[in-house]
């Protein structure tokens, strides 16, 4: 039976904190190791640019990072391909044909994508390969004929216009030349890791989130001045999980749950500490981060094989996409030399 084939990755604008190894590392690895799946994963340098064009050194200076952080939580570059996605010209040309086959009017119906817009605050300077970054997604999609992308809720849409141009390119060529991929979903309910200080959202812009390469003692740092519930003044006084950071991170790192729930019983009753709750996640934490540490620093010191790494993954995923690429061409009848 033949594998099914995943494509995944990250948009290097900086180092991964926890919240991506909760959020996606983790799943990656998971599924990397059950043998069901070739997995492709993807440094997304292309689409990084489409809102960081004018400052191309944060994306060169992160890239490395971000194979250090996949190396480090266990993406192994023997069963999974770790590429360069501006490393595959296949995927620019794919783009282009995809264009062809969308709307304007669609693009800007696509809800992530106006609510990206929103968040970054473009106003009317929406960069035009921001607006299409959709169209290339599909052409990362379908170029390794990956028929499984893991996703949160809020990527459904991007994943349903990947379906649309597929059946779009199919239908007006006559060929069933690309596959329609399919949405691997987080299991319901984990949500989405909070910053340190109680927002929403973990971010590299609010500086409020744990990196993978953060030392033993800033990580002590930042869980110490975490936001837990600020009416919890005294130890004796009863306070509040619900909203509690630190609560958030032991329902999600803590294997021992009857220790958690005992915890929580005892700070609503009172009679437990703000300092001696976060010490106590400050070695659950350890037990997570200290071996992604130390295999961070063992790949770190030699630099040379990460890059020998990402060459191998790139010029395996040029092999791929090509493929797909003749066949496309193909279809549209461009091969005229063939």
């Amino acid at each position: 039976m033949a594998k099914k084939v995943i494509l995944t990755g990250d948009r290097p604008t900086g180092r991964l904190h926890i919240g991506h190894y909760i959020g996606s590392l983790k799943n990656r690895v998971a599924l990397q190791n059950s043998g069901d799946y070739d997995t492709f994963i993807m440094i997304a340098d292309t689409q990084a640019l489409t809102d960081n064009a004018r400052d191309p050194e944060k994306i060169r200076n992160s890239l490395m990072e971000v194979a250090l952080d996949y190396l480090a939580v266990g993406i192994d570059p023997a069963k999974s391909t770790i590429l360069i996605q501006s490393g595959v010209p296949a995927l620019t040309e794919l783009t282009m044909y995809y264009l062809d086959l969308v709307t304007v009017a669609r693009l800007d119906r696509n809800p992530t994508v106006k609510t990206e817009i929103k968040q970054k605050d473009f106003g009317a300077s929406v960069p035009a390969g921001f607006l299409i970054y959709p169209v290339s997604q599909a052409a990362d999609i379908t170029a390794f004929k990956a028929d499984t992308v893991p996703v949160g809720d809020d990527q459904e849409p991007m994943l349903e216009q990947t379906r649309e141009i597929v059946r779009t390119f199919n239908r007006t060529y006559n060929r069933d030349v690309l596959v329609e991929p399919e949405g691997y979903f987080p299991p319901k309910g984990r949500g989405r890791l909070p910053g340190i200080d109680g927002n929403a959202k973990m971010s590299k812009s609010l500086n409020n989130g744990i990196y993978l390469a953060d030392d033993a003692k800033t990580v002590q740092k930042k869980i110490m001045s975490m936001y837990t519930d600020p009416d919890h003044i005294h130890v004796e006084d009863p306070g509040k999980v619900e909203g509690n950071v630190v609560f958030t991170y032991l329902d999600i790192f803590d294997p021992d749950k009857k220790q958690v729930a005992s915890l929580k019983d005892q700070y609503q009753r009172g009679g437990l500490g703000d300092v001696k709750l976060k010490r106590y996640l400050i070695e659950v934490m350890e037990q997570v981060l200290a071996p992604i540490r130390t295999r961070r620093a063992q790949y770190a010191e030699d630099m040379g094989q990460v890059q020998e790494m990402l060459i191998a993954g790139t010029k395996h995923a040029n092999e791929v996409a090509n493929q797909t690429l003749d066949e496309v061409r193909d279809a549209i009848g461009f091969n005229y030399f063939k």
